[in-house]
């Protein structure tokens, strides 16, 4: 048991690793060299279908609105994010991607495909199932904090 917590504590750590330094990588292959893993997130929470408000958008990133604001007006000035007043109440900004925000968007959502096939490509239905399994079970650890209580 210990030789595999030992195993799996490595490759979770690795992988962490690997993800963010690929994902930089991929995100700059596709030709947007300018924007940094932290921003092209804030592309993908805005999404490429309705615009949505600064507060929604810091919610689903769990960030605070000043760390929003910061990343939004770079990425408004490097051309990916429209920021506009709401018609309805002018302290409410909404964001929407431009067209070079929503190119971004779907080079970062390939990344995450291609990333997820090569995970399962191999994987009989069962094992899908099990890994799944797996990584909901990781995912409540985490969402519970426990990660953070425990040190």
């Amino acid at each position: 048991m210990e030789r595999t917590m030992v195993t799996l504590n490595r490759l979770i750590n690795g992988a962490f690793n690997d993800i963010a330094r690929s994902e930089q990588y991929a995100i700059r292959e596709s030709g947007f060299e300018d924007v940094s893993v932290n921003e092209t997130h804030t592309v993908d929470a805005i999404g490429i279908y309705v615009p949505k408000t600064m507060s929604a958008v810091a919610e689903k990133l769990d960030i605070t609105m000043g760390t929003l604001t910061v990343s939004v007006n770079h990425l408004v000035k490097k051309g990916y994010v429209n920021k506009v007043k709401s018609e309805t109440d002018r302290r409410v900004f909404m964001l929407s991607l431009t067209e070079k925000g929503k190119e971004l968007f779907k080079a970062h959502q390939k990344f995450h495909f291609d990333m997820v096939k090569s995970l399962i490509v191999n994987l009989s239905d069962y094992e899908a199932d099990m890994f799944i399994e797996a990584l909901s079970c990781l995912n409540q650890f985490l969402k519970k904090g426990s990660v953070l209580s425990q040190n």
